[in-house]
């Protein structure tokens, strides 16, 4: 058990990580702090290529991994008896 508990922590570490980058990496859409410096001038909201579609994609999945992570970890911390 104690080896499934630190493969989690380590998956939940890791996609932690990478869901920071991928939101980052996203474009802005308008409306928000971005509009306050001037980061939303130029953002055409109609068109999405294939990068953002992906990074969409990609995120979505990463984030599944990162929600499935902490139920495991609970999971496990429940039912352990030690």
């Amino acid at each position: 058990m104690l080896v499934l508990k630190i493969a989690l922590i380590s998956l939940l570490v890791l996609t932690s990580l990478l869901l920071i980058l991928f939101v980052l990496l996203h474009k802005g859409r308008g409306g928000g702090l971005s509009d306050m410096f001037g980061g939303g001038v130029t953002s055409s909201l109609g068109s999405s290529g294939v990068a953002e579609r992906n990074l969409n994609r990609l995120t979505i999945i990463v984030s599944l991994v990162w929600f499935f992570s902490i139920v495991g970890i609970g999971l496990v911390e429940r039912f352990t008896l030690i």
